[in-house]
């Protein structure tokens, strides 16, 4: 390392997908600042950890705040100093986070659709009455109970690829449901869908449907790489924003302050999703009660993504 270079630290979830994350964000880095070195730090986060009961129970059995299961760990290595900037799946931050902390920027979005993988192809339409569906999100399971009350729901957990190997080798499962931004990072299917029935890579018996986020919503922040830094810290911050995506940004600050004004938070069944149209921002949402129903649906239109947010909120009904 030469003396003009100054060495940042990345931190990262050790998952596939979260490498894979990290080192797009690195690469980013390294092109916009090449006279900083940057080290990887994988930090082992209580989700990580705890892939024995739902992620609906983890934070009930660890006493940590909503899907903070997925940040609580990098966040403390932030407040150390063994990490400068922290990579996370956007989707899997809290709307308020620790007052030490800050997110400053997101890079550019992946698609934000959620996909159903089966093992016959033909989509939810083609699911036989009564198939199990394998999710660990009350979001998908909630609307998937909407469109098709006759499936059966059950828990799966583990990384991209561990969950499709289940349905490709375990009997259990009929479909299950992912993001395509991780299938999409993880070159487990191409960035456009092509004509025709599509398979996942290296799984032959297993089929993909991209549902569009107008029937199936997508969570708030999906396929959204976000960057967390100490509070404060001028250099670190700097060196986020110049990487980040300002469209992305203008999305996701919507969808999170919708989420906020709804007290909810990542395990909240609320699908929300927004489309840029030059300096219009357009935002829908659909929110399910728990106790199951109808979703109150809402959509809106503004130029301020904070204003917007709660004109949908209001628009709720």
């Amino acid at each position: 390392m030469s003396e003009t270079a100054k060495e940042i630290k990345i931190g990262t979830r050790g998952s596939e997908l979260a490498l894979v994350q990290a080192t797009t964000t690195e690469a980013l880095l390294g092109n916009a600042f090449p006279n900083h070195a940057f080290e990887r730090t994988i930090i082992r986060t209580t989700g990580d950890r705890r892939t024995d009961v739902s992620l609906a129970n983890v934070a009930k059995s660890e006493g940590t705040f909503d899907k903070g299961v997925f940040i609580k760990e990098l966040e403390d290595a932030l407040a150390d100093g063994r990490v400068d900037i922290a990579v996370h799946s956007l989707k899997d931050m809290p709307t308020v986070i620790d007052e030490r902390f800050e997110l400053v920027a997101t890079l550019e979005r992946a698609p934000v659709r959620d996909v159903l993988l089966t093992k016959k192809p033909g989509g939810l339409a083609a699911l036989a009455n009564a198939a199990n569906v394998g999710t660990s999100s009350v979001r998908r399971a909630k609307q998937l109970e909407f469109l098709r009350p006759d499936l059966k729901l059950l828990d799966l957990r583990g990384n991209v690829p561990t969950r499709v190997r289940k349905l490709s080798e375990n009997g259990e499962y009929d479909a299950i449901l992912l993001a395509e931004a991780g299938l999409v990072r993880l070159k487990l299917i191409a960035e456009h869908a092509p004509a025709g029935d599509e398979t996942v890579v290296g799984f032959s018996n297993v089929f993909c449907t991209r549902l569009p986020e107008n029937e199936f919503f997508p969570a708030a922040g999906q396929g959204a790489i976000g960057l967390e830094v100490r509070k404060g810290d001028a250099e670190t911050t700097a060196l986020a924003e110049a990487i980040g995506h300002a469209d992305t940004w203008t999305k996701v600050t919507a969808e999170r302050e919708f989420l906020r004004l709804l007290d909810g938070g990542c395990h909240t069944p609320v699908g929300v999703y927004s489309e840029l149209d030059g300096p219009q921002i357009h935002l829908h949402a659909r929110v399910f009660p728990d106790q199951g129903g109808a979703p109150k649906v809402g959509q809106a239109t503004g130029t301020d993504p904070i204003s917007t947010a709660l004109e949908l909120f209001n628009s709720l009904k």
